[in-house]
């Protein structure tokens, strides 16, 4: 018996689940009919099975939105760095106040990639991409019209409670979908999107802070340039949300806690929007084989005490620090934490570092310094120059993000990561040294380079090293120590880098080369089925 689909297959209901989902599996139930039980198949493995979908229209709407939303997430982190020079100036804060307010957004992407990695081991990941992206826009939106520092750094805190849920789980949820053969180049595709985002960002802010002439004031209320920026960059996070509701549940997830009827279902829905020409072909998988791993108390997270919510929740954390998962957890922390450490602490200060060289002359660490002797008391415009810079530092990520494509599924992510992290610590050693705005900028464009190949590494290293009901969990802990190593760097550049611009180089530089080291030890799981 053929099945006939439509439009509506992709639908949910009010519970977030497929509302076509048991009509499909009634309408196949004459195909499953004709496998007797003497002749019935032996369940396929869900690798197998994913396989068996092909490769089309599904998943190139799967990577377009999956990416679309990974690039919200970095125009959202990107868009405060762009704005610092006019809130420091709009908020009369001090540097130090500045970089409360930067550490902020990574404080809450500390809570919040923690919280929601857990929520979706046990809700699925779908839910919380739609809640953190909702999040992350509203929030974001809120700040755009915060007339205070404390409202407007509140409010980039909760953004980042948003941001610090959809990055981990968004590539917990993409990866589930990839057949390992081609798992590693699609999850370096998926993070390249995240140097789209940066592009973006810093082309946004290059034509509307400069350019656009929006000074708008109240009694208790100013609306400028720099505020519809931060407006418009919140477009990417709602819009995901939007295309999120079209997309299923992970079958993998589903298939993690015993749910496997409505996981091969989501298959076959896969399979056939992947085969819509050809007819008269069915979806050849019948039955899946069951994760040994999968919780026998399904969906005991959503229906247990508080008691037993923190309970499974310590014990999920605590499994990945037992063997077998002791060593890939703790070094994946430190390596996580190095450059985030380094990549962070520089690129959310390189706007206000290259505004003071356009203006003064010099270099990152040997600045010139203002003739004027009222200038800290007086509110000056940034550079228009220093978006153009800023612009340029992101799109040197292009060519390590084609070769991380490239070569990551070819001679595989671990040397890839190791080497990245070693050529990262000596280009920030070395702009230490550098004297003219030029050199200062080519070097900042090299680590730029460089260490996304890091980070894309590390993003499919991480994606792949943990079990399915510990994914999220894992990337979610991960991330968290991202966002330590990111609030450590912003106050740390943010403090030195005037006073002793030396230590924080050499220190993100050893931290860099200690993060290549750890993962020389790391397994390797190029071309190997997910656990």
């Amino acid at each position: 018996m053929n099945v006939q689909l439509t439009e509506m297959d992709w639908r949910h209901d009010q519970s977030g689940r497929l509302v076509e989902t048991q009509n499909l599996l009634e309408s196949d139930t004459s195909d499953n009919e004709s496998v007797t039980k003497d002749n019935k198949p032996d369940p396929t493995s869900y690798e197998d099975a994913l396989e068996a979908t092909g490769n089309g229209i599904f998943n190139y709407l799967l990577t377009v939105i999956c990416g679309w939303a990974v690039s919200s997430d970095a125009i959202e982190i990107m868009s405060l760095s762009y704005v610092l020079p006019s809130t420091t100036c709009d908020f009369n804060i001090s540097e130090y106040y500045v970089a409360i307010l930067n550490a902020s957004m990574f404080v809450g992407m500390l809570i919040g990639g923690y919280m929601w990695g857990i929520i979706a081991d046990e809700i699925g990941r779908r839910k919380v991409l739609l809640f953190s992206l909702t999040l992350n826009g509203v929030a974001g939106l809120v700040s755009s019209v915060a007339q205070e520092y404390w409202l407007f750094t509140s409010m980039r805190l909760i953004s980042g409670i948003g941001v610090g849920g959809s990055v981990p789980v968004v590539f917990s949820y993409f990866i589930e979908f990839q057949p390992k053969k081609r798992r590693g180049a699609m999850v370096s595709l998926l993070a390249s999107f995240w140097m789209s985002g940066t592009i973006v960002a810093a082309g946004l802010a290059w034509f509307i802070i400069p350019y656009t002439h929006i000074d708008v004031h109240l009694q208790n209320f100013a609306y400028t340039n720099w505020r519809l920026y931060l407006s418009v960059c919140v477009i990417p996070s709602l819009s995901s949300v939007i295309f999120f509701f079209f997309l299923p549940e992970s079958p993998k997830f589903l298939l993690s806690i015993g749910n496997e009827s409505e996981a091969l279902a989501i298959l076959k829905l896969i399979y056939k929007k992947n085969h819509t020409r050809a007819y008269g072909h069915k979806y050849q998988v019948f039955s899946l084989r069951s994760s040994k791993d999968f919780s026998s108390s399904k969906h005991s997270f959503t229906q247990s005490t508080i008691t037993g919510k923190l309970k499974h929740t310590m014990k999920n954390t605590a499994s990945l620090f037992k063997n077998p998962l002791l060593y890939n957890s703790a070094a994946l922390m430190v390596i996580s934490f190095t450059l985030s450490f380094g990549y962070y602490g520089l690129s959310m200060w390189f706007p206000s570092m290259f505004d003071k060289i356009e203006k003064y002359g010099g270099s990152i660490c040997s600045p010139g310094k203002p003739t004027n002797t009222t200038f800290n008391l007086t509110c000056q415009e940034p550079d228009k120059d220093i978006y153009f810079d800023g612009f340029l530092t992101s799109v040197s990520n292009l060519p390590g993000n084609i070769l991380s494509m490239l070569l990551v599924d070819r001679i595989g992510r671990k040397i890839l990561l190791v080497v990245s992290m070693v050529i990262s610590g000596l280009s920030v050693f070395f702009i230490w040294f550098v004297k003219t705005k030029v050199q200062s900028l080519a070097l900042s464009c090299l680590f730029g380079g460089i260490s996304v190949i890091g980070w894309n590494s590390l993003d499919t290293i991480s994606s792949e090293i943990f079990p399915t009901q510990l994914r999220s969990t894992g990337l979610g802990v991960q991330t968290a120590t991202l966002r330590i190593g990111a609030i450590l760097g912003n106050l740390f550049f943010g403090i030195l880098i005037n006073a002793q611009c030396a230590i924080p180089m050499l220190l993100t530089s050893g931290l860099l080369l200690l993060g290549g080291l750890l993962a020389i030890k790391l397994p390797d799981l190029t071309g190997k089925d997910l656990s």
